[in-house]
């Protein structure tokens, strides 16, 4: 994106760079993250205002350890170092490290000696704050013109700053939550020192987005995969803005969502926006070629080939497209950083219409590929979609498929809707929907015996599971009290015929993962 400013995020392999670029943006700043390796090259393609130097798991003092290009160092330009970016910092411009005897994790709080530009205005000499630490090397001596600004019981140089080059370091990670002030501490780096204007607003993103995708389309026609889920439909609203009668959806209706979902989907875009839609019951397909599979990688492949097997007929039938369009977020395109000097490595690039761009000959198009999640359902807000599809938790490609472990049946599916629904009813009457990630039912493979009036059954397990988290990575179980949850289960014993037994999924993420299979 051709924003007015942009800030640099180079990439040692922190498990939280990704905060870092949204806390930016947060104070309405672009940033992007780019690996160590390649950031001499985006220094010149993205002529930053400023750059920022993430943590990493490497040592500094390791042979071939990541370190930031000179061009860095030597433009002039603000820079704020982050753990393992405060190290090669001092390291790179003549300070020392140490390690082995240093280590820090969790919650300390820094003493403030020495005044900063970087947090005037927001702490002062004397004051004491919390902040999160994890490191395990520690800088020993300071490269000339760097001062101590602040200390905490195990980083001596928990702030170290060069005020006239305007190179700011911390031993300290802002990016996450558990630095309270941190987002007020990177506000403050990206516009008050670096100078950026904060316009980065999803208005202007969506001007951009609709102006970026008239240029690359064209005349030409764009087909676009629609599930129902946040992603596609942002996706397909924005395309409908920006070309019209050039953009086809096609709904692939396997038969794998929740109550009434298949129909909310084709009512939004089909009457509602009027986008030409194609939508396909297939149903059949996918729930025949299910029946009986109980390994969750075998539902997967199967699923994503009869996607793609379903999706390119129907393409066919309408005549194809020039492009294929699909929902690919930042998250997916920012490289995995590698220390053993090899390239870097996409995250993840699974989509439900990968492989369709080369079968049939179609570029594609991707208008969120910048976004974060939060990012896209501020951009569906924008665009007007309803609060019921923006807010919605988010549901997996395979769908139901992959909550009934074991044999996927057809009255396994319909008694595990009837379930899901109640279950996300009780929690939107109890206003506790958007405090959750995401929650679900899972039909368990397990019956057991249980007593209804006088008579004896022996039905289905029903699993509860909600989670709180910020992007899906780490995900801790919600604390329900115990009269909402015998509530629930009330009423999925008494309503849903194949069901006399329900609990509760209080496992967090790890060991775990948020989806049963």
């Amino acid at each position: 994106m051709s924003m007015t400013d942009t800030v640099l995020v180079i990439d040692f392999g922190s498990q939280v760079t990704q905060l870092i670029a949204r806390r930016v943006r947060e104070a309405g700043v672009y940033s992007e993250i780019v690996p160590f390796q390649s950031a001499g090259e985006a220094f010149e393609r993205l002529k930053p205002k400023g750059v920022i130097l993430s943590g990493g798991p490497a040592s500094v003092l390791d042979e071939n350890a990541p370190s930031a290009p000179p061009i860095v160092f030597e433009a002039g330009l603000p820079i704020l170092g982050i753990c393992y970016g405060q190290q090669t910092t001092c390291l790179q411009l003549g300070g020392m490290v140490e390690g082995g005897h240093a280590a820090e994790f969790g919650r300390a709080f820094v003493e403030i000696h020495e005044p900063s530009t970087l947090y005037e205005g927001i702490w002062s000499v004397g004051e004491r704050h919390q902040v999160w630490m994890s490191h395990g090397d520690r800088v020993t001596r300071l490269p000339e013109g760097f001062a101590v600004r602040a200390t905490s019981p195990n980083a001596p140089f928990a702030v170290a700053t060069d005020e006239d080059r305007r190179i700011y370091t911390t031993m300290f990670h802002p990016e996450v939550y558990h630095t309270p002030d941190g987002a007020a501490l990177l506000k403050r780096f990206v516009v008050d020192i670096c100078g950026c204007t904060a316009d980065w607003t999803m208005a202007a993103f969506r001007d951009e987005a609709i102006a970026k995708v008239r240029a690359q389309v064209g005349d030409g026609r764009v087909i676009c995969g629609l599930s129902g889920g946040v992603d596609s439909s942002v996706v397909a609203v924005l395309l409908h803005e920006a070309i019209g009668e050039q953009l086809t959806c096609i709904f692939v209706d396997h038969g794998l969502m929740r109550l009434n979902e298949a129909e909310e989907v084709v009512g939004l875009f089909r009457d509602h926006y009027n986008i030409p839609l194609v939508h396909v019951d297939a149903a059949d397909t996918f729930i025949d070629a299910l029946t009986g599979e109980s390994d969750p990688e075998t539902k997967r492949k199967t699923i994503g080939r009869l996607f793609i097997e379903v999706f390119e007929e129907e393409a066919k039938k309408i005549g194809g497209a020039d492009f294929l369009a699909q929902g690919t977020l930042y998250p997916d395109v920012i490289e995995s950083v590698s220390f053993t000097g090899g390239p870097s490595v996409t995250i993840k690039s699974h989509h439900n219409v990968g492989g369709l761009p080369e079968r049939m000959n179609m570029k594609l198009v991707e208008p969120l590929r910048e976004l974060f999640k939060d990012e896209v359902r501020a951009l569906g807000r924008e665009l007007g979609l309803p609060e019921a599809f923006v807010g919605r938790h988010p549901f997996p490609g395979p769908g139901l498929a992959i909550r009934c472990p074991g044999g996927v049946s057809r009255e396994k599916l319909d008694i595990l809707r009837q379930a899901d629904a109640i279950y996300l009813d009780e929690i939107r009457k109890a206003g506790l929907y958007d405090a959750i990630w995401q929650a679900f039912a899972v039909l368990l493979p397990v019956q057991t015996v249980g007593v209804m009036g006088d008579g004896r059954t022996y039905e289905f397990v029903c699993g509860l599971r909600a989670v709180t988290s910020v992007d899906g990575m780490t995900a801790d179980f919600f604390h329900f009290d115990m009269e909402f949850l015998g509530r629930v289960s009330a009423r999925i014993v008494n309503e849903v015929r194949g069901i006399n037994r329900v609990v509760y999924d209080v496992t967090s993420k790890p060991p775990g993962t948020i989806e049963w299979e």
